[in-house]
């Protein structure tokens, strides 16, 4: 057994005495007894404290046991949760992508801001990981030594658009109630902004009833999340002084030397993922600058002995660890594999392969290892990277894994094969195991537990539909009518938990048994956090399609968002979406701002406002451009020539 083996042999083992009648004076029989005794304490003892240090050492997460040994200066306090994964999400102390939330985003108490499911950590130590890698500006080519080519330039990118980033006339439609429904979604996003920052200003979220700002612990102590899910919102939106304004926070306020414990992915998606597109957008220097700081602050996360990064880290120290739900000091399948995108841009910007290879090395281990029936379980350790446990989810925990996986090939220009082989015979197998077919003929995506069906769909799963659709074009040339089709009727399926609930606003999660359809049978799943995923659905299922029923149900979502939602001095969550006499949580979600406002606004916008043969978007809706590295080397070639 494991607790066995902790054991040395030389504590097991007796080892060979003198025959007791060979002891001058001393009787056998009271000798005898002595030494018995006395190897029989050694032998506890021994017992004991290899039992203590096995604990300490060689058990997963042993954070707390650590804490006794370790001084305060080598280990800093966990203060992620209580330890159970109900209270963290997606997409704040509550807390998308979704994976968006536990990833994409995890399920939270629905009193809570979002905090995605975390994911976990490891090192040399399977509980603790406290060394530092080498400086990322170490680690990169002397600028001295830098060919043209080979150094970011932000012209010779604009150069490589097939269309300006904001369109013809910002993505202006032509149509007039299309527009003013567009000029709406801006003022609710004005609204919101607003509020933010006479109540909230510098903090990381509004909390609209009690008019005060809300940090939470998903960040460390880094703040202002609302800010930075914000920049690329308001300058598609034209919000021009807003955007000023959150600009000039990040150039004077925005401390990213801070020693509070933070969520990988969190921060990955939204502030790494949030500069990145306010970079790529404007073009502005500080932007870049700023990320490329705060992206070497992640690495010391992927000093395991996998590989994998553990889902929680100290910005300062770089001492990073598992979250203490996560089974066995596991991380998360939708953290970890929610790098990707914002990572190679990291190495496009700096110039530096450092980021690209932690992401890549991820993949090559997941290649590797079995995946039961083809499907990826939630989570792994870290340390032996094996799954934990057979838990298969396209929400929470898994969702924005898959998400990656298709983006990851079209962000490539569609040269990242492998990403695409990945994600399609992960769609083959999720088809397979987990897409289902009510009686009342509704498609839903079912979670898997070690082999056996769980009936529920999570709203975070609802990004699903979008996803299937964007990657339609590029499957089997057989199958892209059929992967079209599948991702309208989920898209179809989320839209009927909308309108099968009193607010027409769409619960946590859903289900589809003991006679439910699409609908949410326990109280726990019956809140509302302004979340985005079905929205985004209806985004990309009119950009593939132009079919306007997608634009009639996002305005419907407008409607219900106004009613139930908009209070006095900001955007509130609801705790119950099946009666009229809305509860509202106190929490206007920085996602809310990235994501959810965002696809509305694009939804009423023209295709060429962020059109998708250039961008696509993270989990939490910051768009990134296609890295076309052959007409960046060309461009840099013609710039050469030109010079001379």
């Amino acid at each position: 057994s494991p607790l066995k083996s902790a054991f040395p042999l030389s504590a097991r083992r007796h080892q060979p005495f003198l025959p007791l009648n060979r002891l001058p004076g001393v009787s056998a029989s009271g000798m005898g007894l002595r030494l018995s005794q006395k190897f029989v304490f050694l032998l506890f003892l021994s017992g004991l404290v290899t039992l203590c240090f096995g604990a300490l050492f060689f058990l997963p997460d042993s954070v707390r046991l650590k804490r006794i040994f370790l001084s305060k200066t080598e280990i800093q306090p966990v203060t992620v949760g209580s330890g159970s994964e109900n209270d963290v999400r997606e997409h704040g102390d509550g807390g998308g992508g979704k994976a968006k939330g536990l990833s994409r985003k995890p399920s939270v108490s629905h009193e809570a801001t979002e905090e995605r499911l975390p994911g976990g950590r490891a090192q040399e130590e399977p509980g603790l990981s406290r060394s530092k890698p080498e400086s990322a500006s170490e680690r990169a080519t002397s600028s001295d030594h830098r060919s043209d080519s080979d150094t970011f330039s932000f012209h010779r990118f604009k150069r490589c658009l097939a269309k300006a980033p904001l369109g013809r006339d910002g993505g202006k439609p032509s149509d007039p109630q299309t527009h003013e429904r567009r000029e709406k979604v801006k003022e609710m996003m004005k609204f919101a902004w607003d509020n933010y920052k006479h109540f909230a200003w510098g903090k990381n979220e509004l909390r609209p009833l009690t008019r005060n700002g809300h940090i939470g612990n998903m960040f460390g102590e880094c703040q202002g999340a609302s800010i930075i899910d914000s920049l690329d919102t308001l300058y598609i939106m034209g919000l021009m002084e807003e955007y000023n304004d959150a600009k000039e926070w990040v150039q004077t306020s925005l401390d990213l030397n801070s020693n509070g414990e933070a969520s990988l992915f969190e921060v990955n998606i939204r502030y790494v993922g949030g500069l990145l597109s306010a970079y790529y957008l404007t073009g502005e220097e500080l932007f870049k600058t700023k990320v490329l700081e705060l992206g070497e602050k992640l690495l010391p996360a992927f000093n395991t002995p996998t590989g994998i990064p553990r889902g929680v880290i100290n910005l300062g120290s770089g001492t990073s660890w598992s979250w203490g739900w996560a089974s066995a000091g596991s991380s998360i399948l939708a953290e970890f594999g929610t790098l990707h995108l914002e990572f190679v841009h990291l190495s496009e910007l700096s110039n530096n392969p450092i980021y690209t290879e932690k992401v890549m090395n991820i993949r090559k281990l997941l290649n590797k290892i079995e995946k039961p029936h083809g499907l990826y379980p939630n989570f792994l350790s870290p340390v032996s990277g094996n799954w934990v446990q057979h838990h298969v989810s396209i929400g929470g925990l898994g969702d924005s894994f898959y998400e990656y996986l298709i983006k990851s090939y079209l962000m490539s220009d569609k040269t990242d094969e492998d990403a695409k082989n990945m994600y399609y015979s992960a769609l083959e197998a999720i088809e397979a195991n987990l897409v289902q077919k009510s009686p009342g003929g509704l498609t839903y995506m079912a979670e898997w537990r070690g082999g056996i069906l769980d009936h529920k769909m999570g709203h975070l799963a609802c990004f699903s539909g979008g996803m299937i659709g964007i990657g339609a074009d590029d499957g089997a040339q057989e199958k892209r009518q059929h992967y079209l089709d599948l991702a309208a009727e989920i898209t179809h399926t989320c839209h009927e938990s909308y309108t099968r609930s009193a607010t027409k606003l769409g619960p946590e999660a859903f289900r589809f048994d003991g006679g439910a359809e699409a609908t949410a049978t326990r109280l726990s799943d019956r809140y509302y956090i302004l979340r985005p995923e079905v929205i985004e659905s209806y985004m990309y299922m009119w950009r593939l399609t132009h079919d306007p029923k997608y634009r009639e149900w996002g305005w419907e979502a407008v409607e219900a968002l106004e009613q139930h939602c908009r209070v006095e001095s900001g955007f509130s969550g609801i705790r119950d979406v099946y009666t009229m006499t809305v509860s509202h949580d106190n929490m206007q979600q920085s996602f809310f701002l990235s994501e959810t406002l965002k696809y509305l606004y694009l939804l009423f916008s023209d295709d060429d406002l962020l059109s998708l043969e250039d961008w696509v978007f993270n989990t939490e809706a910051h768009p990134l451009p296609i890295v076309r590295r052959s007409c960046m080397q060309d461009g840099a070639t013609q710039d050469k020539t030109a010079s001379k």
